[in-house]
């Protein structure tokens, strides 16, 4: 069964949350924003300039009226927030560097969300993901026991094989590769299979947010040793580790798609796995695999795209496309914001 919306609704309309805009005058904002509010799902803060947010929302004829508008360069507790952001940065921004972080409004809506007057944020209309993803790792920073921030996308669809109406994909869009960290002496504190191996677990979890019964594949050119090089040996180091993690979760790798999603070729090729034919939670060893793999999937295999969802943030902070258009603003703001 593809994913629905309706149950994320039901749950906002019981206890609607307060999502922040970070770009406040964009005529997709304000026109998601109007919906949301006419439809009672969210409270909404706009940020920016109320003369423009008005003129802005007037002229395209939205009815932002409810929504609360906030000036960075007029807001009552700024003081406040500066000594908070300084206080958080610990020596790597002084006063001034954060009073002028705070004039921009990716910065000014991350502490908002920091500072408990918004549960989540969505930006990303006009900023790049580094402008979205930065002020939510300095400020918002990792929940506990996370150690990077990852992401993955839902991606949904009407026809096709049942079991494949609804998959999740990770990581596309945040992490370019998995190398290990090191310590100044030059010890590994975190290697780059653990890091994948963490990405899997997050996806998972975001994959039963959605309703599914996540069932994990991490994909390679290989299938269970038959492949040499490259990322073949992350890959399955990282599913030993995410076994580990996560042993309630159905997870199996390293593999290659067809082996993960054909149960003939699956059990063909990897005998006995609970996983191999019945993947639908992928995982990508690379940014590149997983950024062409669901742009793939999005163009020629018929799959609506949600995402990139953020995990691993101790909030909810989610980033749209550029190119995003305001039906798909409106669905990331309830996703984003039932992620609480």
């Amino acid at each position: 069964m593809s994913f629905s919306f309706d149950g994320m609704i039901s749950k906002l309309k019981a206890d609607p949350k307060t999502i922040v805009f970070t770009e406040g005058t964009d005529a997709r904002i304000q026109e998601a924003a109007a919906r949301l509010l006419k439809d009672g799902l969210l409270k909404v803060i706009l940020v920016g300039s109320p003369d423009e947010v008005k003129a802005s929302a007037e002229k395209n004829g939205f009815d932002v009226s409810g929504a609360t508008v906030i000036d960075p360069a007029h807001y009552e507790g700024m003081e406040e927030m500066v000594a908070k952001m300084v206080e958080l940065r610990k020596g790597k921004m002084s006063e001034d560097d954060c009073r002028a972080a705070l004039s921009k409004s990716n910065y000014f809506g991350t502490m908002l969300v920091k500072m408990g007057k918004a549960d989540c944020l969505l930006g990303g209309a006009t900023y790049s993901t580094a402008d979205t993803v930065r002020p939510a790792l300095q400020l918002i920073k990792t929940r506990p026991g996370a150690h990077l921030v990852s992401s993955s996308f839902i991606l949904t669809r009407d026809t096709g094989d049942e079991a494949l109406k609804t998959i999740c994909m990770g990581d596309c869009a945040i992490n370019l590769s998995y190398e290990d960290t090191l310590d100044k002496e030059g010890n590994v504190t975190l290697s780059g299979a653990q890091k994948l191996a963490e990405v899997a677990v997050e996806t998972a979890k975001t994959a039963k947010i959605f309703g599914m019964d996540p069932k994990v594949a991490l994909l390679s050119f290989s299938t269970k040793g038959s492949g040499k090089g490259g990322t073949v040996a992350l890959s399955a180091e990282a599913t030993k580790l995410a076994k580990e993690m996560a042993p309630e979760l159905a997870i199996d790798g390293e593999m290659q798609f067809d082996a993960a999603v054909s149960p003939t070729v699956g059990q063909l090729k990897f005998p006995g796995s609970q996983v191999a034919g019945y993947a639908n939670t992928f995982i990508f060893p690379l940014i590149e695999a997983g950024n062409i793999g669901y742009k793939i999937a999005q163009r020629l295999g018929g799959y609506e795209a949600y995402g990139p969802i953020l995990q691993g943030l101790n909030a909810p902070i989610n980033d749209l496309s550029r190119g995003c258009n305001a039906e798909e603003v409106y669905k990331m703001s309830i996703i984003t914001a039932a992620l609480i």
